[in-house]
């Protein structure tokens, strides 16, 4: 199922610019990288992470901790050429697309949806049972194509994704790649989530697992959103 995403941001009345906005995500890919593996307790300078997008292995690290790094890049390059060629959607088949990338040889699988029961560190909150997941991603895409502001639109996307655990693994770096795919698609600008606010970003996650209950992780979200950039789209 193909999802028509709204093109307006009902918040700040930003004005879509799809050039600029993959301009400005292509520009802060080791950024966005760093923030990502950082979030995953990965500790990696920014100086580290461009020297390994750069092809040069970087000492005192674990090969799959590079690996991580890679694959964040080439997920957000393929997100991209989806964007330029406007082949994305909030679909199940672009989902498992990305997944084959973002997680290879990390996950317990990858491309692919979980066929076992998995749990969230620090939650008792209980992942439903993978028998479910293809029904329970019908109801999200349904859900989410109601929903009207851009920005409550992606980040439910990213929520529902992580809330119900899709994949054995990187569910929320997936949750928050989809997120961005649709943003991008209607030319306003991504979300990244800064290392620095890790710990206020996992205790969020973990209240929102327990409840399900959004909106304190859209404001954070929202806040994540620098004011200058928000500007260029007015």
């Amino acid at each position: 199922m193909t999802l028509v995403f709204p093109v307006k941001d009902t918040i700040w009345n930003m004005m879509p610019n799809r050039a600029m906005a993959k301009q400005l995500a292509i520009r802060d890919i080791p950024s966005l990288v760093y923030d990502a593996v950082n979030l995953e307790g990965v500790a990696m300078s920014l100086p580290e992470v461009q020297t390994i997008l750069d092809g040069i292995t970087v000492g005192g690290h674990k090969i799959s901790d590079q690996n991580m790094v890679i694959n964040q890049a080439e997920t957000w390059k393929h997100l991209l050429s989806l964007i330029e060629n406007n082949k994305f959607s909030f679909s199940k088949d672009i989902a498992l697309e990305l997944h084959a990338i973002a997680g290879k040889e990390e996950a317990l699988g990858w491309g692919e949806f979980r066929t076992g029961n998995v749990t969230i560190s620090g939650s008792d909150y209980e992942p439903p049972d993978p028998e479910k997941l293809d029904r329970i991603w019908l109801e999200m895409e349904s859900e989410i194509s109601r929903i009207k502001d851009v920005y409550d639109k992606s980040s439910a996307a990213f929520l529902r994704m992580a809330r119900a655990q899709f994949f054995w693994d990187v569910n929320k770096r997936m949750g928050r790649f989809m997120m961005n795919g649709i943003l991008l698609s209607e030319g306003y600008p991504i979300i990244n989530v800064p290392a620095k606010r890790q710990k206020e970003f996992n205790q969020l996650m973990l209240e929102f697992y327990s409840s399900s209950e959004m909106s304190s992780m859209n404001n954070f979200l929202r806040s994540c959103l620098n004011a200058k950039i928000i500007d260029n789209f007015k």
